[in-house]
């Protein structure tokens, strides 16, 4: 093993960027003791341990290492002391130094007339640094978060003057620049209008479509308010919103500033938030929210990712798979407010909770990004989701376990005349000539995909686009009478060929 030569300096610490490892820039050799070399800085604690590519890790695999390194160097340091670790030999960097606890050890150490280096030990180090990790953040983010309130419209009791009464506020983030801004459906869902405060820049660019006076349900000491100091180069700015599109399924909708000004630069005014992925992301990560809950605006939550691949109920029904579920505390007015990876970019939206009280309990629920990305992107550009059909209309799966029995598949109540599950020899609940109603076919399986629910229908399905043909496995009831003149049902499975429809098809909607 290499001997290493140990000197040092004492230098007060007052911050954590400057209690770090020195390390000397080039070999050298100390020839003076009053002579001290120069050195390097290098931050000990990583905090980004947000989702990352594995071209992200490949690249930082040989400075993780010599991370490793630093740290081993703090590690075998006295306690509350960081002495410097100077090699004489022809290599750039310190290398790990492995030094007995013996007093043989100790002594030889002292030999060399250490000066130690009075630090903070690392726990604290990593603390600082976690802590000027979300406070740099929050302060890039906050602005591309906003504030949502929602209207509906009342006439007068004494005039014919129709009036917008306030019914809820939620969250939502800026997309891009040209003025789109994604939430949640359910936070629009009753509404017949919206308007969205926005942090603008204080650079003397003003619009026409500004609301001034505005409302806002926001409380006292609101970011970009007259008196706030957190943003003071912010100013809180409201626009009415337009809606350019909403997917219940998916909980999602998108709205767009209603600015017709065209000396109006929306590039200068808005900060559209940075993206992350969903994919890869793992159990024990960090993660941000930050929204709008109980009208206090601008709130930041912080937690870990506390499961993925959750399933939770959309406000059409339907289940929204793969959704991320966190600790960061979610409450009423977060919803449609981004969660953030470690590095603060988007994982998800902030779609539900669970709570027995309506408050946070620990336990919420977020829409996955790359599901926002896709979606919110045929939004924009279509201004609707085409999902692919089975043309059939179905009995919810609770409703058939306690009025028929039926405790496997999803039994079709109708099949659409003229689509292609008519076509295939699909059958619904029918009622004879002689009054008697036929239990219709029992979907089980979709490309051998079992079907439990109807949930378990609406994922398989979505697996597939319009105009593609999957097999539909059913159980048939056949009804047998017997010699003795009883009547014996007994179900037969059959699979047929259908061709999916889409959502918009003419031919499924006019039936």
């Amino acid at each position: 093993m290499r001997r290493a030569t140990f000197v040092g300096a004492s230098i007060m610490v007052s911050s954590y960027h400057q209690a770090a490892a020195f390390i000397p820039q080039q070999p050298l050799q100390i020839t003076s003791k009053n002579v001290l070399p120069k050195f390097s800085t290098t931050i000990l604690c990583d905090n980004n341990h947000g989702s990352a590519s594995s071209a992200d890790n490949d690249a930082s695999a040989s400075s993780a290492s010599v991370d490793n390194q630093r740290r081993k160097l703090l590690s075998i340091a006295p306690m509350y002391t960081l002495p410097f670790v100077l090699l004489g030999g022809g290599e750039n960097t310190a290398s790990a130094v492995e030094l007995s606890s013996s007093s043989a050890a100790m002594s030889e150490i002292q030999q060399t007339n250490i000066v130690a280096l009075s630090s903070p030990s690392s726990a604290a180090l990593c603390a600082d640094s976690e802590e000027e990790n979300r406070i740099a953040i929050f302060e890039r983010v906050a602005p591309s978060v906003v504030y949502i309130d929602t209207f509906k419209q009342k006439q007068d009791v004494f005039s014919t003057d129709i009036m917008e009464i306030p019914i809820g506020s939620g969250s939502g983030f800026i997309w891009d620049n040209q003025g789109h801004i994604v939430t949640n459906f359910h936070v629009i869902q009753q509404a017949k209008s919206a308007q969205i405060a926005i942090l603008t820049p204080n650079n003397g660019i003003k619009s026409s479509s500004t609301i001034e006076p505005a409302y806002t349900s926001v409380r006292p000491g609101a970011l970009g308010s007259n008196g706030s100091t957190t943003f003071k180069d912010f100013t809180r700015t409201v626009y009415k919103a337009k809606v350019v599109g909403v997917d219940p399924t998916k909980d999602i909708a998108v709205l767009k500033v209603d600015s017709d000004d065209n000396n109006f630069s929306m590039k200068q005014q808005l900060r559209p938030i940075q993206l992350g992925t969903s994919t890869g992301l793992r159990v024990g990560q960090g993660s941000l929210a930050i929204g709008n809950p109980f009208g206090l605006d601008h709130t930041l939550t912080t937690g870990v990712i506390s499961g993925i691949g959750r399933e939770v109920k959309s406000p059409s029904g339907r289940p929204i798979s793969n959704v991320i579920q966190t600790d960061a505390a979610i409450n009423p007015g977060n919803s449609g407010g981004p969660l953030l990876d470690s590095k603060g970019r988007v994982i998800g939206m902030a779609t539900a909770i669970y709570s027995p009280s309506g408050a946070s309990a620990g336990i919420g629920f977020a829409v996955p990004v790359d599901t926002v990305k896709y979606i919110v992107t045929q939004l924009i550009e279509n201004g609707q989701i085409v999902r692919p059909l089975l043309g059939v209309s179905i009995l919810d799966s609770k409703q058939a376990r306690q009025a028929l029995g039926i405790t496997k598949g999803v039994l079709i109540l109708e099949v659409k005349p003229g689509t292609p599950a008519a076509a295939a020899g699909l059958k619904g609940l029918r009622r004879t000539d002689s009054g008697i109603i036929e239990i219709g076919d029992i979907i089980i399986a979709v490309e051998g995909a079992p079907i439990e629910k109807e949930g378990d229908l609406f994922k398989a399905i979505e697996e597939y686009k319009p105009g593609q043909t999957v097999k539909v496995t059913v159980n048939r009831p056949q009804i047998e009478v017997t010699e003795s003149g009883e009547a014996n049902i007994t179900l037969k499975e059959i699979t047929f060929s259908v061709k999916l429809i889409a959502s918009d098809d003419s031919t499924f909607l006019q039936k």
